[in-house]
């Protein structure tokens, strides 16, 4: 049974003693693999995507990749604080409201409007009590 990418991948940079970059990485792997051009250019996302995924991996930054039995937790591990604020400033609370607005335009109907200019509200007299000729 042929070997996927995915262990391409981790052969290859269990014989690195370093990270390595993923054009570095790709490159081994679609010569190990045996990929026509073609094929390389379907198959290069869905690695990113599965190496992204799988446990074994990590990206460094600046597009590395190595092993993450080889690195600490507080070098790989990503500060959810340093990715979101608590803090919302003013522009992003005005942009939520137009953006609101907007959506909900959509789906507002236009009420019909009577003679004299009011509102009309269907199956109610102006008492609030249903019309003769409404059944309840």
């Amino acid at each position: 049974m042929p070997k996927s990418l995915l262990d391409h991948a981790y052969d290859y940079l269990c014989s690195k003693p370093q990270s390595v970059s993923f054009a570095e990485m790709w490159d081994y792997i679609k010569n190990a693999a045996g990929l026509t051009e073609e094929q390389a250019a379907d198959k290069v996302s869905h690695l990113y995507t599965n190496l992204m995924l799988d446990g074994r991996f990590v990206t460094l930054g600046e597009n590395q990749w190595d092993l993450r039995v080889r690195h600490t937790f507080d070098k790989v591990h990503i500060d959810m604080k340093d990715v979101y604020s608590d803090v919302e400033t003013v522009d992003d609370d005005l942009e939520d409201e137009e953006d609101e607005k907007e959506y909900n335009s959509a789906f507002e109907e236009e009420k019909p409007v009577s003679e004299d200019g009011d509102e009309e509200v269907s199956g109610e007299d102006t008492d609030g009590e249903p019309g003769e000729d409404e059944i309840l």
